[in-house]
């Protein structure tokens, strides 16, 4: 397969030029070692014993060859980490060393945070404007400026939504054939239980316990759930619950593995807004991990078994893009939501300056004054704060409506 560009290329070429180390971390299979060892000169793979134990005879990595480094699966051999900084602050040049990382280290007592030294950048799945599949004419980054258009057409539509959802945006996984991808998926999931967990030293005592509990929380996918109902609906038959303290477990390991990526709540600097809700939305990092662990495939998501999720499946891929592409243009991404529900607003962007931009979620194409409420809403309250509102559709045209508000299908929006 082909090597497609990702929107993290687009960081790496600016920061690599003027830092001396850079940690590329995110989940198993996103493509950090590939993305990573294009811009390397050497390499050395730490998941393999016997590369491990030549850095491990070395600390002081001052034998490693000259030029760019890549270092990957560095959290095997922790210690390399504090290794990078010493080297880092005793002049190492810039694009000295690439980290790439699935897993933060079981136990990082007495290894430096790397503040300062080291350059941490989250490589997630590909988004939809990343796979190939469209061709985008609406750049969010230019959007967060001001100096952006709305315009373009797509034939993208919804049944090639519910495909994109479950074939992902794991590169080795998004190109196979469905029944393949299907098989590759089970793979990744039993691969956390049976083995990446118990790396991390956790012991899956009862894996089908865990896997309801990643099923439920598959299913609050886009939602704020309180994590004791999600507790609730991992009873198993014979109405045995989980300890707390158990669950509170799955999801601290999950974590480090990267493979939980909630989207927390927006909290501004300023008290413009009051009552804010700070609760997490749940999400997977990839929604065809949600919708495999729920077992829909892309027909079902479109007919009655599948109803009930489409639409915050369809959310979790919009937030994916998203977040890809807030990254790339130093943003931030989190959710707005009044306690007592209120207001919400699916996806608030903040870009370097302060500046705002509110974007909605809808599955379906049409949008209606009812859809842009609360956009409305968030523009009169700070107005000079908030530079685009938007509504992301699964329609065919992007246009800006009568009241200023754009609305852009997800296929035609890109960095």
């Amino acid at each position: 397969m082909d090597y497609l560009l990702r929107t993290v290329d687009r960081e790496l070429d600016e920061l690599l030029p003027a830092a001396a180390a850079i940690a590329v971390d995110g989940p198993k299979g996103v493509g950090k070692t590939d993305t990573a060892r294009r811009r390397a000169d050497a390499a050395l793979y730490l998941d393999d014993p016997a590369q491990r134990e030549v850095v491990r005879a070395d600390f002081t990595l001052s034998s490693l060859p000259t030029g760019t480094v890549l270092l990957d699966e560095w959290q095997k051999l922790p210690q390399v980490w504090d290794a990078v900084r010493r080297q880092v602050d005793s002049g190492a040049p810039a694009g000295r060393f690439l980290l790439t990382g699935s897993a933060t280290p079981t136990d990082a007592a007495g290894t430096h945070s790397g503040a300062g030294r080291i350059v941490s950048l989250r490589m997630r799945p590909m988004g939809l404007h990343e796979r190939g599949l469209v061709t985008p004419t609406v750049s969010l980054s230019s959007l967060l400026d001001g100096t952006g258009e709305i315009s373009g057409e797509t034939t993208f539509g919804i049944t090639d939504y519910a495909e994109a959802i479950v074939s992902g945006g794991l590169p080795g996984i998004m190109s196979a054939p469905p029944r393949l991808q299907c098989r590759l998926l089970d793979a990744y999931l039993q691969r956390v239980i049976d083995r990446d967990l118990p790396e991390l030293g956790f012991t899956v005592r009862r894996p089908e316990t865990l896997r309801r509990w990643m099923s439920a929380y598959a299913a609050a996918s886009s939602t704020t759930t309180a994590y004791s109902r999600l507790l609730d609906a991992t009873t198993d038959g014979d109405g045995q619950q989980p300890a707390k303290t158990t669950t509170i477990a799955y999801r601290d390991h999950l974590s480090q593995l990267w493979l939980l990526d909630p989207l927390p709540g927006w909290l501004p600097a300023s008290n413009e807004i009051n009552r804010l809700q700070q609760a997490p939305k749940h999400q997977l990092a990839d929604p065809a991990l949600a919708a495999r662990l729920l077992n829909i495939s892309a027909t079902s998501l479109l007919g009655p078994q599948g109803a009930h999720m489409v639409g915050q499946l369809f959310e979790s891929l919009v937030v994916l893009g998203v977040r890809v592409m807030a990254q790339a243009a130093e943003a931030r991404v989190s959710h707005l939501r009044i306690t007592g529900g209120d207001r919400e607003i699916d996806l608030i962007i903040e870009g370097v300056d302060g500046q705002i931009i509110g974007i909605e979620v809808k599955l379906a194409p049409e949008v209606t004054t009812k859809d842009v409420r609360h956009l409305a809403w968030l523009r009169e309250k700070m107005p000079n704060r908030v530079v685009d509102l938007i509504v992301i559709t699964t329609g065919r045209t992007a246009y800006r409506r009568s009241d200023g508000i754009a609305v852009i299908p997800l296929a035609l929006l890109g960095a």
